[in-house]
């Protein structure tokens, strides 16, 4: 391993996910509001708290009552005036519905004169569920489309069909009440109306999207799921305004900014990363690659969210599917590594970020008879990457703005 070289893509990579915390950016949106009567604030998504508490820090008149439901082992603390909710992330489980329940009941009947300070990021499609199906089938739907490799897009379509909340439902539960919404994007491109699912967002999709989906994925899970991908959502959504203040690309520019600080030549390359993981992380290593031999400091830069066709049944997530895969190709190009991180801290259902990989990755699974394509075959990256201390942790981050990529070689 070339610990210098890991020492700078692991510092680039945390410092761009620093840059990108929502703390200043929810202060700066409050001052372009006029928050008016009694003020609920609902922060929902895997930054709700680092959000609620900088919305309470910020805000110049208390809040009435508020409620964060955000994805286990993410509440920092207590926030005055709020309650906090824990709940399952990628699929939602009781607590998504018991927290999505005390949200509802807390918005009920509000009069024209009141505000709604809606704090929204990613996850709050699991996290924040009200099904109108039963719980169990709206489970097995999100497995499945997770499993058989769905895009975001695809999965938040059908998911709006289902849910008392998503695609504006939401906004038309507040109603009279004004919708002041504060988003923090993880979906590529930023459209509104599928972050979280859209709960404040009139919807775009048709249900002809929604059946089609459906069909391209074999979703066909009963009369109740039938009938609700036949019922449409919202298309306008007058009581809502939205501000989103985070995205990918300031997240691909924070990470530009601390690699030229170190000293490397960067070359951007996405910030609308999409593919399957494997492919992806080929690709960059490959595109790392010819910058050998350049007598230069490179840093390749990326952003966005791939996605993995669960093959096996192993352990992993995108980013270190993306990294394993990177290393087949690093391999005999000297100086050279590679990271892929989530910003939000979590990389599919296990307690790394991501996954780093270098030159000399494939030759220290192979010293302990490790096949890297063994474990890539099964989708095992994180007990390939953990055997040899490459899987980055960080911890619940605060912040959720997509993927990361970094790419560094020294020719």
């Amino acid at each position: 391993m070339n610990k210098e070289l890991r020492k700078d893509v692991e510092l680039i990579a945390l410092r761009a996910i620093e840059a990108v915390k929502p703390d200043a950016a929810v202060a700066r949106a409050l001052h372009n509001v006029q928050l008016t009567g009694n003020i609920y604030l609902v922060s929902v998504g895997k930054a709700a708290w680092q959000m609620a508490a900088a919305a309470v820090k910020n805000l110049k008149v208390p809040i009435c009552k508020g409620i964060v439901v955000t994805k286990y082992d993410h509440v920092m603390g207590e926030i005055p005036g709020v309650v906090c909710y824990e709940a399952g992330h990628p699929v939602p489980d009781e607590n998504s519905f018991r927290g999505t329940q005390a949200v509802l009941d807390m918005t009920e009947n509000l009069t024209g004169e009141d505000t709604v300070l809606f704090l929204l990021s990613g996850g709050g499609s699991a996290l924040f569920e009200k099904p109108l199906v039963d719980g169990a089938v709206l489970q097995d739907i999100t497995k499945k489309l997770l499993a058989r490799g769905a895009d975001i897009t695809e999965i938040n379509t059908i998911r709006k069909r289902l849910s008392m909340v998503k695609g504006g439902r939401f906004a038309a539960h507040c109603a009279p009440a004004r919708v002041e919404a504060i988003i923090l994007s993880d979906i590529l491109g930023d459209p509104v109306d599928m972050i979280a699912s859209g709960p404040a967002a009139a919807d775009s999709a048709t249900t002809e999207d929604a059946k089609r989906i459906a069909a391209k994925y074999g979703v066909d899970d009963g009369e109740a799921v039938r009938a609700c991908l036949e019922r449409e959502t919202p298309k306008e959504v007058p009581n809502v305004h939205t501000q989103i203040i985070g995205s990918v690309r300031e997240l691909c520019r924070a990470a530009e900014k601390a690699a030229r600080e170190l000293g490397y030549e960067c070359i951007f390359l996405s910030d609308h990363l999409d593919g399957e993981a494997s492919d992806t992380g080929r690709w960059m290593a490959t595109e790392l690659g010819k910058y050998a031999g350049s007598g230069r400091k490179t840093a390749l830069l990326a952003g966005g969210e791939t996605v993995v066709h669960l093959k096996g049944n192993g352990l992993g997530g995108r980013n270190q599917e993306l990294a394993l895969a990177a290393a087949e190709i690093l391999d005999g190009i000297p100086n050279a590594a590679l990271i892929s991180v989530g910003s939000d801290g979590t990389d599919g259902p296990t307690d790394a970020a991501g996954g780093y990989v270098d030159t000399d990755t494939v030759r220290e699974l192979n010293a302990k008879g490790m096949d890297i394509r063994i474990f890539l075959d099964n989708n095992d990256a994180y007990h390939a990457l953990q055997a040899v201390d490459n899987l980055i942790i960080t911890g619940p981050t605060g912040t959720n703005v997509n993927d990361v990529t970094v790419g560094l070689i020294w020719g």
